[in-house]
């Protein structure tokens, strides 16, 4: 997969990329991350990507030319289709199925903006979709780029060394994930839950699913009314529920 990120920091995206899934996936030719700056297209001596907004207001936005020159730049340098994804407050808050969809394509250009905004026609004219990372604001789009472009490299095959691993993840299958335990066996008196010991992996999926179910019962409710619960997670739930209760008595 190629991801290209238009950034005027391009620098703070490249180094934060060298670490951990990513930087293996880059290292190992999976993943071709390429960083456009619009400080370079920009037509002035002094390489002005900005200017104030019309109306008035506080703060800069960036301009249409510098941004557009460095987008079209970056879709015309592959054949290949690419959508084009601007990162921003006003965006479609993701979700793990948006990753998922995304890291399906072959290529993806991630925008990030800077100062108060882009310049709408930009907007208008080159991006694809609006993306957001949640209800807050960040300085600038380079942070929310790297958790996007986080969460999709470690979807594409091959990049986890186990090919299971995300697939148990939270939000995966709707839900949040099951508490998990290493050794030792006991750490300050608490004990790792004997079912997990005991080498049944069976009654081992049973439990982690009534775990995920009552994990998502209690820290996003919202969750479970969405989720398609079957007759077994119902049940399943419902002990959750119960033992709850006796716990609190």
């Amino acid at each position: 997969m190629r991801i290209d990120v238009v950034s005027l920091f391009p620098d703070m995206v490249q180094d934060t990329a060298r670490y951990g899934v990513t930087g293996k996936a880059i290292e190992n030719d999976i993943v071709n991350l390429t960083l456009w700056n619009p400080r370079q297209f920009a037509k002035d001596k002094r390489q002005t990507v900005d200017d104030r907004p019309y109306g008035g207001g506080p703060g800069m936005l960036m301009k249409v030319q510098p941004l557009r020159d460095a987008i079209r730049s970056a879709r015309a340098d592959d054949n290949g289709w690419a959508k084009v994804i601007y990162l921003s407050p006003q965006g479609k808050q993701i979700g793990q199925q948006d990753l998922l969809r995304f890291s399906r394509l072959e290529r993806l250009i991630l925008v990030a903006g800077r100062y108060e905004g882009v310049d709408q026609r930009v907007i208008e004219s080159e991006i694809d979709e609006e993306w957001s990372l949640g209800d807050y604001v960040l300085s600038g789009g380079e942070l929310a780029a790297l958790v996007v472009i986080d969460g999709i490299v470690r979807l594409i095959p091959g990049v986890l060394g186990d090919s299971e691993s995300n697939q148990q993840e939270s939000h995966m299958r709707g839900l949040l994930d099951y508490p998990q335990y290493t050794r030792p066996d006991i750490i300050d008196g608490k004990e790792v839950p004997k079912v997990l010991q005991s080498g049944d992996h069976q009654a081992i999926d049973r439990w982690r699913t009534k775990q995920a179910l009552g994990r998502t019962w209690q820290l996003r409710p919202d969750m479970i009314e969405s989720y398609p619960l079957s007759t077994d997670e119902k049940r399943l739930l419902n002990e959750f529920i119960n033992e709850q209760a006796l716990k609190e008595e």
